[in-house]
């Protein structure tokens, strides 16, 4: 049977942090605020999984008050978000995933994004979907604040 499964996360641009994306180190004068790498697309990736397996999310399985976290590398939380769907002898269908940011420009880097999500899930690189919007300038998000992404993840379970 099918699970589907939906994540969100937001940072906010702080100045001093490098901006991580996707598994991507992208150019840009502020990076994403967090305790770990920040990284809000692996993060909402991350949840959209756990949401089909039925479980709670990121900060459940990886606390922001835990040491052992802090500036580790989201592919880590991607990682065991896979091995719980293998432990449960589920496979991932697909992964599709929306970036808002009114800046940097995400494009040049979606492919490599890809190849990163790919890897740590250990799926095929044409089932994962990264696209980008901005919030046209409207709000936090639209004022460079922060970055958000959303993502929405099936898995095949007995």
């Amino acid at each position: 049977m099918v699970h589907v499964g939906i994540g969100y996360d937001v940072h906010a641009l702080a100045e001093g942090r490098k901006l991580i994306l996707g598994g991507v180190e992208i150019p840009h004068p502020k990076g994403l605020d967090g305790h770990s790498d920040a990284d809000v697309l692996m993060h909402a990736i991350c949840d959209a999984v756990l949401g089909a397996l039925g479980e709670a999310d990121i900060g459940h399985f990886f606390p922001n008050t835990d040491p052992r976290w802090k500036g580790a590398p989201s592919r880590i939380f991607l990682n065991e978000a896979a091995r719980l769907v293998g432990f449960r002898e589920g496979k991932i269908i697909n992964v599709d995933a929306t970036v808002i940011a009114q800046a940097p420009k995400i494009f040049p880097h979606v492919h490599q994004m890809k190849i990163n999500i790919a890897e740590a899930l250990e799926l095929n690189i044409q089932r994962i979907g990264i696209k980008a919007t901005t919030n046209e300038h409207l709000g936090f998000l639209g004022r460079e604040e922060g970055i958000a992404a959303m993502a929405v993840a099936s898995v095949d379970l007995p």
